[in-house]
């Protein structure tokens, strides 16, 4: 029986695209070291995908997962001796320069966000169903932390934590890249927000909108309030029972990926046992991994479009330099986020 071949991806008329790129790449688990940055084949979109060439995309904590291949459960999905997919990045803003079969309401020349696999590149692929059209009044460098980091925050607080005007909410890592969102969309939709970060960071935390904020490493959480409504924990290891005691009864945690815990489960751990714990209490207790769709990127767009909100930036690098921006997320030194422009070399 004879086969029917693909169609051939739809391209911008008049351009033609590079057959190679620049990419940061990595061919085992390991740490930053790994990183090269190398001229590969550029990808070619398959049915239902979207290829974007990189404006700017952001680094997010998730990359330091990918890159060590840890928790070790995680393997089953990325590759259990060595990564399935080589090239780093998830966040992209771009413009849509091909698309393969059966992708609608995206058009070459679109200017679109969203998370792309592969985005430490100077193109990428993504699912149609993960990008959304860039509204004018979003920057490249704010759209391009919006697919994981800036989901993430929003997912937290509207669907997981159903955040409302007037209340208490307690952000834990607040100078980080969710947290930074999720202090400032918190902020604007009307709770009172206290940030936890380390003491040099701050100034940057009350800048967003935070009413209050704590040293993580000077105060303990039963001293920073009466009680919270709900609290947001990004990147953290505390344990269960320590932040639902600094919840109100009836109160909310939302836990945001995983951190800590042994090397098989990592903070999946900690994940377990607050969903656990809150079948047997009043409070609500449990964890959010984020999940990028057209329709939470829109509604997230939208929000930030009728607002004041922007990511923070600590550096604009190129590919060189997501080594050097990986190195000091682990150290705990940025002020914002890492913005990569695949192009800026």
């Amino acid at each position: 029986m004879a086969l029917t071949p693909s169609p051939a991806p739809s391209l911008e008329p008049g351009r033609s695209l590079p057959e190679t790129m620049r990419a940061a790449s990595r061919r085992v688990y390991g740490s930053a070291d790994e990183i090269e940055i190398s001229v590969i084949a550029r990808p070619e979109p398959g049915p239902g995908e979207v290829l974007v060439r990189v404006a700017a995309a952001a680094l997010d904590r998730a990359t330091l997962h990918l890159l060590e291949g840890k928790p070790y459960l995680a393997r089953l999905a990325l590759g259990l001796r060595r990564p399935r997919r080589t090239t780093l990045g998830q966040q992209v803003a771009g413009e849509v320069v091909a698309l393969g079969s059966g992708v609608t309401g995206f058009a070459p020349g679109d200017a679109v966000f969203g998370t792309a696999a592969g985005s430490f590149a100077e193109f990428a692929l993504a699912r149609a169903t993960t990008l959304a059209p860039r509204p004018a009044g979003i920057s490249e460098s704010t759209a391009a932390s919006l697919g994981v980091s800036g989901l993430t925050a929003h997912q937290a607080l509207v669907e997981s934590g159903r955040v409302r005007p007037g209340q208490s909410v307690l952000v834990l890592g607040a100078s980080g890249a969710v947290g930074t969102y999720a202090v400032q969309l918190a902020t604007q939709l009307g709770a009172h927000v206290t940030g936890v970060c380390s003491a040099a960071k701050t100034d940057l935390v009350q800048a967003l909108g935070a009413r209050r904020t704590f040293d993580y490493r000077g105060t303990p959480l039963a001293q920073m309030g009466p009680g919270f409504d709900l609290i947001i924990d990004t990147a953290g290891n505390r344990p269960v029972r320590e932040l639902r005691s600094a919840l109100t009864p009836n109160g909310t945690l939302v836990i945001v990926g995983g951190e800590g815990g042994g090397p098989l489960l990592g903070g999946i751990e900690r994940n377990l046992v607050a969903a656990i714990a809150g079948r047997f209490t009043s409070q609500r207790l449990g964890f959010l991994f984020s999940t990028p769709t057209t329709q939470r990127c829109t509604d997230l767009a939208q929000l930030i479009e009728a607002g004041t909100i922007e990511a923070p930036v600590d550096r604009v690098v190129g590919l060189s330099g997501l080594r050097a921006g990986i190195e000091a997320m682990q150290r705990g030194e940025l002020r914002g986020h890492v913005i990569i422009r695949p192009t800026a070399d």
